[in-house]
């Protein structure tokens, strides 16, 4: 049977593209074809036009022009941070569908202009929070849900480099060269850079530092995909009780639920390893989802469970059974491409939407409120 086959616009030829995105539409080849490329590197946008299977996509440094192109059906933005709200706004502009890398914004001001601009489009957000389609994440929401009340929590991504794993995935990506880009392009990234971090210090209440921009970039980078995933299977917080913040090292969470506690703890060393996962404790029942990292195509996602049972039939003495759930190889990248095109083609609800984002935004201002104690203004 013949599928629709979305013709794919995408914004920002970098890592994250070479990588994931590209290798991904050449195998989903009967849903999506690469159609357009953007990018202020001239050399990024020629390596990835070589990736490209199936057709010779065009290429341009304008996003207003591969937004209005009549060959391309949806828009793939995975630029700088500071670019993400103001590409989406331009590709709904146009009435396309518009997949978003994480962060989808870092301030209210900017989400809230995306919003306002998708209610005019017949275009919608889709935002790349890919670990909440993984189907271990999915099983594990319905095992939570029949364990009975939760007494304890644990979210924890603390990974090695990202260099090394992509070193090893064997797709060859190509990095930036800082000749690529002319003095204005740059002096104007870092003006946008500068102007998003003032609005959402300001919107938090919390002061602009050189460590407070750190942490939240990191929030907004690698924390993300936890703390997206936390609300899905936890819900949302209602306070945080503490925070010890700060770059570079391990920081570390505590929330509140209204029942029971949630430490969140992450961060980057030298150890090459990749350790991600979602831990609910409940009176009978342990459920983990364990993540790898996204970079090394086939690692599956998993779901662990440990439960007390009978030691034997008949009597009152009890034993536990541990049971690792593997539903697929499929990897969350491929997964999430899979529900865009479904959302797109078929009208299936957008779960990972601008409006949800919101969500993120709450967690980053509790956080960065909580941890504020933590930074000290360096000298100039």
């Amino acid at each position: 049977m013949s599928e629709k086959v979305l013709r794919v616009g995408i914004i920002g030829c970098g890592e994250i593209a070479q990588v994931s995105h590209i290798p991904i539409f050449n195998f989903l080849h009967t849903k999506f074809l690469t159609t357009y490329l953007c990018d202020a590197s001239q050399g990024a946008v020629e390596h990835c036009k070589r990736m490209v299977q199936g057709n010779t996509p065009a290429t341009t440094s304008s996003p207003q022009e591969l937004c209005a192109s009549s060959n391309v059906d949806v828009v793939l933005i995975c630029n700088g941070d500071e670019a993400h709200v103001e590409c989406g706004i331009l590709a709904l502009k146009h009435n396309k569908w518009c997949l978003i890398e994480k962060p989808l914004a870092l301030c209210y001001r900017d989400l809230n202009m995306l919003l306002e601009a998708e209610k005019k489009s017949e275009g919608k957000v889709f935002v790349g929070t890919m670990r909440r389609y993984a189907p271990a994440f999915l099983e594990a929401i319905e095992e939570v849900k029949s364990m009975g009340p939760i007494l304890y929590a644990r979210v924890r991504a603390i990974i090695g480099p990202n260099s090394n794993f992509v070193s090893q995935s064997t797709t060859y990506s190509r990095p930036f060269e800082a000749s690529d880009f002319s003095d204005a392009a740059t002096k104007e990234r870092a003006e946008k850079e500068k102007d998003m971090m003032s609005s959402a210090h300001s919107e938090f209440g919390v002061s602009m530092t050189e460590d407070s921009v750190k942490m939240l970039r990191m929030l907004g980078s690698l924390n993300t995909h936890d703390l997206s995933a936390m609300r899905e299977i936890l819900g949302m917080p209602s306070s945080v009780l503490g925070a010890y913040l700060g770059l570079p090292g391990i920081y570390t969470v505590l929330f509140q639920y209204p029942s029971f506690p949630c430490t969140f703890e992450s961060g980057i060393n030298a150890v090459p390893t990749f350790d991600a996962h979602i831990e609910v404790y409940g009176q009978d029942k342990i459920v983990r989802v364990q993540y790898d990292t996204p970079y090394v195509k086939g690692l599956p996602v998993t779901m662990t469970i440990r439960e007390k049972i009978p030691s034997h039939p008949g009597q009152e003495s009890f034993g536990f059974q541990e049971r690792v759930v593997r539903r697929t190889y499929e990897d969350p990248y491929t997964l999430e491409m899979l529900e865009f095109w479904e959302c797109v083609v078929n009208g299936k609800t957008v779960k990972t939407s601008a409006k949800d984002s919101l969500g993120e935004l709450d967690l980053w201002k509790m956080i960065m409120q909580a941890g504020e104690k933590n930074y000290k203004p360096k000298p100039a």
